[in-house]
């Protein structure tokens, strides 16, 4: 099933038992949850989903079980974040025989490339599969950048379809799209710039607390592209405190105590990573369960 890049795509969580082995049941019912909700499109095996700290079996394992439960409903998607070229190649081609229906795609990861290394890069992996490809620009975590010249360079390659726009400024999308007009579908990648990213002419979301909200992060999405601006802030401004948790150092436990608190999750993560304790756990369920309780109403869409 081809990828729109429109819509909400949940970069959905990975689930573990305590011993570090993979919770499939638990995946496949917040996958189950999300489609549920109406979400366009499913993302897994990125940053969220620990993928550094998954083997490449794993990884084919979760593509495998995600497609089985999606059953056609919506595209599945699946994150490349490598750090040889060789090897992201192989795993693209291993994933397009797999049945994945598209890429989000990293810049090689750990080196800090130029420019000319990184499109060659980008460029290798995206030409090894007839697959469409989401590029994911992210310099605040993983160093490198994906700039409007080199966003010219990958205009000439049809396989990228679409960016993931996380550089923290929203200006740099009104940029994109005064340079490009529609060339890239844009997807806002950033939780807490979510409705503004809508606002200024993002297509569509990759949203991280969607694992533990999808209704309501669905909602937003709606009643934006629908033109009811104050309905969809209300919401969001609810939704504010529970979204800055994405934009953490352990953002990926954070939504993994979320998702527990709303039963579509477990706790568990993969070391050297460690459930939240103590204080620091203490803050952040207070900011979910008082979210909980003036959780809003929500229109219909």
């Amino acid at each position: 099933m081809k990828p729109t890049w429109t819509g909400v795509y949940p970069a959905v969580t990975t689930p573990f038992f305590q011993d570090e082995s993979l919770d499939l049941d638990m995946f496949n019912f917040n996958i189950e949850k999300q489609i549920e909700a109406g979400v366009h499109g499913i993302i897994i095996c990125g940053s969220l989903g620990e993928n550094g700290t998954l083997t490449n079996d794993e990884k084919l394992t979760l593509l495998d079980s995600a497609k089985k439960t999606i059953a056609g409903r919506v595209p599945l998607v699946i994150c490349i974040a490598e750090c040889i070229t060789r090897e992201a190649v192989a795993l693209a081609k291993t994933y397009e025989q797999a049945g994945a229906d598209g890429f989000m795609l990293l810049p090689p990861m750990r080196y800090s490339a130029d420019e000319r290394e990184i499109l060659h890069y980008l460029h290798r992996v995206a030409d090894s599969t007839d697959l469409p490809v989401l590029a994911y620009n992210n310099p605040l975590a993983y160093k490198n950048f994906i700039s409007i010249p080199m966003f010219h360079d990958l205009a000439a390659n049809p396989h990228f379809e679409a960016m993931k726009e996380s550089t923290g400024d929203v200006r740099y999308m009104t940029d994109i799209i005064n340079e490009f007009g529609g060339r890239f579908k844009i997807m806002s990648g950033v939780d807490d710039l979510a409705y503004e990213s809508l606002v200024m002419g993002a297509d569509g979301w990759v949203a991280g607390l969607v694992d533990a909200f999808p209704r309501e992060t669905v909602v937003i999405y709606e009643l934006v592209k629908q033109g009811r601006y104050e309905e969809a802030r209300a919401i969001y401004r609810w939704h504010f405190p529970l979204m800055h948790l994405d934009v953490s150092t352990k953002f990926i436990q954070n939504i993994k105590l979320a998702q527990v608190a709303t039963g579509l999750g477990t706790e568990w993560v993969r070391e050297p990573r460690l459930p939240l304790a103590g204080e620091e756990r203490e803050r952040i369920l207070k900011i979910i369960n008082d979210s909980l309780a003036t959780r809003p109403f929500l229109p219909q869409i």
